[in-house]
């Protein structure tokens, strides 16, 4: 007691006054230190964020659209489609009336390569969307269930990787060739007029994109998925009763959709060149429709003399590829979290 009376004459304790205020600001002080707040913007948010401060991908962005816009809506201010020839026009170099010259029929270039540009992107779009609905289905599939049952798809996917995919894409166009056509000829359908539109070759490209390129996609979610099935929440999910169907679609599936969308974007200009390549070397689109690849093949014949025919094709081409890869790069940069600041 005594102590306690020293201690108090000496620090002078009753010359205080304490309010509640002074506790009510120091419990606010408190708070502002020491409380984290939580945070302002979204995952999605954060990548738009840093998508936006990569200047390369948003010029790659920037192209694009302008090819988008070229590609669906460029046909509807011009004349005619890519069948119209006008008589008298043939052979015709660049000018103000036709901005990329007329081929030896007298068709409009720049029209044609609207089209053609359109072809190609239909395809890059529509392939890598195969690409992403076999993939990630099989590669969840494997990845959550393991043992066995991963040991077994992993077998297959080594099967169908040593498979030659432009070989594959050769013989279905050769096989489905006939009956294509005996079911176009047989059938007023609309099916009908679309398959006979694509021609058989472009058919079988789809066709070999849904049996051997989603493998890529396969393994990548494979390894996301047996990396996340290990996390706490994942454990929580099932010990709660969860089912195996609801853990993947609802708890690793969108775990992964950062991979998923940077892997569909990279695919399609993959898709895109396989597409080229292949209508460049005879195999693709059916006449008279027409692809960038098959417009660089049909210039190879004036070559010397109307180089500009295959250098427009060729250069859009290129630069849409570049693009496209440009634009993947910067997306896989924006949505990877350990680049967040």
């Amino acid at each position: 007691m005594d102590n306690l009376l020293s201690l108090n004459s000496k620090l002078k304790l009753d010359e205080y006054e304490f309010k509640e205020d002074d506790f009510e600001l120091a419990s606010q002080e408190s708070k502002e230190n020491f409380i984290t707040k939580a945070p302002s913007t979204s995952y999605f948010q954060d990548a738009f964020r840093r998508l936006k401060e990569n200047k390369v991908a948003m010029v790659s962005l920037g192209f694009l659209l302008i090819v988008f816009i070229f590609a669906f809506i460029g046909p509807y201010f011009v004349k005619g489609d890519y069948t119209t020839q006008f008589r008298g026009d043939e052979n015709l170099f660049p000018s103000l009336k036709y901005p990329f010259g007329t081929d030896k029929l007298g068709r409009n270039i720049m029209v044609r390569t609207m089209y053609g540009t359109r072809v190609s992107l239909i395809v890059g779009v529509f392939a890598s969307l195969i690409v992403l609905i076999i993939g990630t289905i099989y590669g969840s599939i494997s990845g959550y269930f393991g043992g066995r049952v991963d040991a077994i798809m992993m077998r297959i996917l080594d099967l169908i990787y040593s498979i030659p995919d432009v070989l594959v894409v050769i013989l279905l166009s050769i096989g489905i060739s006939q009956p294509m056509k005996s079911f176009v000829n047989n059938s007023n359908s609309a099916i009908a007029k679309k398959l006979a539109t694509l021609g058989p070759a472009l058919v079988s490209i789809f066709i070999a994109f849904g049996l051997l390129y989603w493998v890529g996609m396969a393994r990548i979610i494979r390894g996301q998925v047996l990396m996340l099935k290990k996390q706490e929440f994942v454990t929580a999910v099932e010990a709660l009763g969860g089912s195996k169907k609801r853990v993947i679609k609802r708890h690793l599936f969108p775990n992964c959709i950062g991979q998923i969308i940077v892997m569909t974007a990279m695919q399609i200009p993959s898709a895109i060149f396989l597409e080229s390549f292949l209508s460049f070397l005879g195999i693709g689109v059916s006449a008279p429709m027409t692809s960038l690849g098959a417009m660089a093949a049909d210039a190879l014949g004036g070559i010397y003399s109307y180089a500009y025919r295959l250098i427009i094709p060729s250069l859009l081409l290129s630069l849409m590829i570049l693009s496209l890869n440009l634009f993947a790069d910067g997306l896989r940069d924006a949505l990877d979290p350990r680049l967040k600041k």
